[in-house]
């Protein structure tokens, strides 16, 4: 399940970040969340977690890892239920992550898991982007509380139409994400209004002062609304990926 974003700034990591935690939290199978921004990710930081590995490691060493026991090695739990699985540091290294290495590892993390979501780097066409939406069940799509950033999700959901992906577009979940907003923005009612006539399901992220802080997320300091956003958004993901 990638989290998608065609512009940076919107919360993909953040909204990644409450929805392994909301989805960890309320079952008793594994959850993992990845790093595929080719342009130093930040999905680590937003956990509390820590690991000396990462997914460009994860790839040298598959050929050795043949239990959760050594998969564990690579990952971070801390804090959640919900391990994650970091990109490099150093941009160039995590740039030269490409399509056949995501491949690889979500090759090894799906032996292990029941359920991995990908956070995604921005936009649609760079290498592991292709890997990404061919072994993607369903997917989320970010957008913020303005209009640009409205129309630019929007565009997504037409990208996915013109590359034959109709079937992620009926099963898409548009999160509106205006948790590090100051509310006043355009009418955030409107923007939730045009993606209900695209896809089936919206929810809206409110903001939220811990969220708004930019560091590592705490579920338990988040305001009730945004658990329950959460929630809301992990019972539509699970859905989605079952089916029902």
């Amino acid at each position: 399940m990638p989290v998608l974003s065609r512009k940076g700034g919107v919360g993909k990591t953040t909204v990644t970040t409450l929805l392994g935690m909301a989805l960890a939290d309320l079952r008793e199978d594994r959850v993992i969340a990845m790093d595929a921004n080719p342009d130093r990710g930040t999905l680590s930081d937003r956990n509390p977690g820590r690991a000396s590995h990462t997914a460009r490691q994860l790839v040298k060493d598959r050929f050795e890892v043949n239990s959760f026991a050594q998969l564990s090695n690579y990952t971070a739990r801390e804090g959640s239920r919900l391990d994650v699985l970091a990109s490099d540091a150093d941009p160039m290294v995590a740039h030269a992550f490409n399509d056949a290495d995501y491949r690889a590892v979500t090759d090894i993390l799906g032996r292990y898991y029941s359920i991995v979501l990908t956070d995604s780097g921005t936009g649609m066409v760079y290498s592991v982007m292709q890997g990404t939406l061919e072994k993607a069940d369903a997917v989320v799509l970010v957008s913020g509380g303005s209009v640009d950033e409205a129309r630019l999700a929007s565009e997504t959901l037409s990208w996915l139409e013109a590359h034959g992906r109709d079937d992620l577009v009926r099963k898409a979940i548009v999160v509106v994400n205006v948790s590090a907003g100051n509310g006043t923005r355009v009418n955030v009612d409107e923007i939730e209004d045009h993606f209900r006539t695209r896809v089936g399901h919206v929810v809206r992220i409110p903001h939220d002062r811990h969220l708004a802080e930019g560091s590592q997320i705490e579920f338990a300091k988040l305001g009730a609304a945004t658990r329950e956003a959460a929630i809301e958004l992990a019972g539509l993901v699970v859905d989605q990926l079952t089916g029902d």
